[in-house]
């Protein structure tokens, strides 16, 4: 089978990857519109679900992603006039350039063309292909062609962000709310190398205009934030990409729901069929899970329309509950002022239940680990219980394709 991968982005090139491994025999090119190397963002977000999956469906890779993640096992709340408090939980993350490194030298090991600097303008331009996987992003144009068909839905968030980088390297997530003369304004930062965390700021619409962002440029702004933030950044600046092309980073985010994802030949995946809020992390998981079942469709011998049909059931039923977990969590951020009065374990708590899916007993699990002797406990349990799981994984072998 002839398959172009229109996008070299984790849902790209993953599903090279394993279609390669699935039939080698696939003629397999991925056009990647940056050159090589070069990627917009920071870090991603993993958890342990995600790293069971890419075992399970190539060790070869999953090991090389293990081995480049930096690892952490709670996460730190700071808020002004609050003492930080901690959330249970664990994860790893590491820079999307690196990720894309990896599974790129994967993809061309296994025999993958990657075709670099190839902006695709139009459908027409494709060589041929009997599937042709759009992956070009949140704004795909393959998708967009075929608007009337695909029928993307776009839901516009309220509050503002940017998605910034930072010299400070952070121990662990970390979420922190400033309070200023104009509003609250927050953090999601994360650890993803030696050298660099992500920082994404996020904040109402009437705080973003009131402190005068609607008006800086990208390194006037970046500054107003480190002054904002300066004492959670021990000295160090915070980095907008955009500072580089001129504008600013400044979004709202785009929810986007394709209410189909095939049409013909042409299939749609990751943030092309779907997008999902920052706050909680999956955008990067559901690409990769997207690859996945994906592979397993077109490996399964079906005609490519019935394929293609049991893909998109699959993994719309999956995304469901996220979407829904999604939605809260965006949702609780914008009303944050209702929150932010709360003492300080409390206010953590609502922020980790967000989504208001626990038990009663988490919050008592909360309120009783939040002195250092219950916490290191907490922490070396959950220690036990990853050790316990990455035990399960499959070995790599040394004949592995």
């Amino acid at each position: 089978m002839r398959i172009t991968c229109v996008g070299g982005g984790p849902a790209g090139l993953y599903f090279a990857v394993l279609a390669k491994l699935a039939d080698p025999g696939h003629e397999i090119t991925v056009l990647e519109r940056n050159p090589a190397g070069v990627t917009w963002g920071w870090g991603v977000v993993f958890w342990d679900d995600l790293l069971d999956d890419l075992f399970r469906y190539d060790p070869v890779s999953a090991e090389r992603i293990w081995e480049s993640a930096r690892k952490w096992d709670e996460y730190e709340v700071r808020a002004t006039g609050k003492p930080d408090t901690h959330l249970a939980g664990y994860g790893f993350s590491l820079g999307r350039h690196r990720l894309l490194e990896i599974l790129a030298e994967r993809a061309e090991e296994l025999g993958v063309r990657i075709s670099y600097s190839d902006e695709l303008s139009d459908l027409a331009a494709l060589p041929p292909a009997d599937l042709v996987v759009a992956c070009d992003g949140a704004r795909s144009r393959i998708r967009d062609e075929h608007a009337g068909h695909f029928g993307a839905e776009v839901e516009v968030a309220r509050n503002k962000y940017i998605w910034l980088g930072t010299p400070h390297v952070f121990d662990t997530f970390t979420f922190g709310f400033e309070k200023t003369s104009a509003g609250w304004i927050w953090y999601h930062a994360y650890p993803f190398d030696d050298t660099t965390s992500t920082f994404i700021v996020e904040c109402q619409p009437s705080t973003w205009a009131a402190l005068g962002f609607d008006t800086l440029d990208a390194h006037a702004g970046a500054e107003k934030l480190r002054q904002i933030f300066g004492k959670h950044l021990g000295g160090q600046k915070l980095i907008d990409h955009r500072a580089e092309v001129g504008g600013t980073g400044w979004l709202n985010f785009r929810r986007v729901t394709a209410q189909r994802w095939d049409h013909g030949n042409v299939v749609l995946m990751g943030d092309a069929a779907h997008t999902t809020h920052f706050a909680i992390g999956s955008g990067t998981k559901l690409a990769m899970q997207d690859a996945m079942a994906l592979a397993d469709a077109v490996a399964s011998g079906d005609p490519l329309p019935v394929a293609l049909e049991r893909y998109e059931h699959r993994r719309k039923a999956a995304l469901a509950p996220l979407q829904k977990a999604a939605r809260a969590s965006s949702a609780w951020f914008e009303r944050l002022p209702e929150y932010a009065d709360l003492p300080a374990k409390r206010f953590s708590y609502a922020l980790s239940n967000r989504r208001g899916e626990y038990p009663a007993w988490r919050y008592l699990l909360h309120m009783s680990t939040q002195s250092p002797i219950p916490r290191t406990l907490l922490r070396r349990t959950l220690a036990v219980r990853r050790w316990t799981r990455a035990r399960r994984r499959p070995p790599i072998l040394a004949n592995t394709a």
